[in-house]
C-alpha cells in the first residue's frame, strides 16, 4: 500500500491540471468552432433521393472516401450525440466522470497547499489518493469498456452506412472523367 502511495505521490498532477486549464479549453473550443463551420445542412445530409446501393466494391470505396471527407463535421456530430446518449443512459459512469473531474478541479484549486480541517490537515497527495481509491472501484462498476465498445460499434454502423449509401454529387463524377 505504501508503494502505491509513493507512486501516486510522484505522479505529475500539474500536467493534468494544465490540460484542464481554461486557456487550453478555449484553444480547443476555437478549433472545434472552425471544424463545425463546414457542417452540412440536414436537408443535404438526409436527402434520401441520393441514397442508393453501390453497384460494386470500387464504387463503395469511392463513396466512403468522398463522403467521409465531405460530411466529416456531420459525422463528428453523430458521434458526439451517440456519446451523450451513452453517458445519459449509464448514470453511474456519468457520476464517476463528474466525481473525478470535480475532485481534480477542487484539489487543483488548493494550488498545492494542504487542506486544513478542524480534525486535521490533509495533503494534496492524500486527497488524490483518496479520489483514486474511491473512483477506481466505482469506475469498474460503471463498465466504461462496454460503453466505449458500444459507442465505437454504433458510430461505425451509423457513419459507414451513411457514407456507403449516399451517392457522390454528379459534379464530382464529371470532374473525375476530365
Amino acid at each position: 500500500m505504501s508503494n502505491l502511495i509513493s507512486t501516486l505521490s510522484s505522479f505529475d498532477v500539474n500536467s493534468i491540471s494544465e490540460q484542464l486549464s481554461l486557456d487550453k479549453i478555449k484553444e480547443n473550443l476555437q478549433s472545434v468552432k472552425g471544424k463545425f463551420a463546414t457542417l452540412r445542412p440536414p436537408q443535404e445530409f438526409f436527402d434520401v433521393r441520393h441514397f442508393s446501393k453501390p453497384s460494386n466494391f470500387s464504387e463503395l470505396q469511392q463513396r466512403v472516401t468522398y463522403n467521409l471527407n465531405y460530411y466529416q463535421s456531420n459525422y463528428v456530430c453523430i458521434v458526439l450525440l451517440l456519446s451523450i446518449y451513452a453517458l445519459v443512459t449509464n448514470a453511474l459512469l456519468m457520476f464517476v466522470i463528474a466525481l473525478v473531474v470535480g475532485g481534480m478541479f477542487a484539489i487543483s484549486r488548493l494550488q498545492g497547499e494542504d487542506l486544513v480541517l478542524p480534525i486535521g490537515t490533509i495533503t494534496t497527495s492524500q486527497l488524490y489518493t483518496t479520489l483514486l481509491v474511491v473512483s477506481l472501484p466505482l469506475g469498474f462498476l460503471a463498465s466504461p469498456i462496454s460503453t466505449m465498445m458500444w459507442l465505437v460499434g454504433s458510430s461505425c454502423v451509423c457513419v459507414f452506412s451513411h457514407a456507403s449509401f449516399m451517392e457522390k454529387p454528379i459534379e464530382t463524377v464529371f470532374e473525375e472523367q476530365v
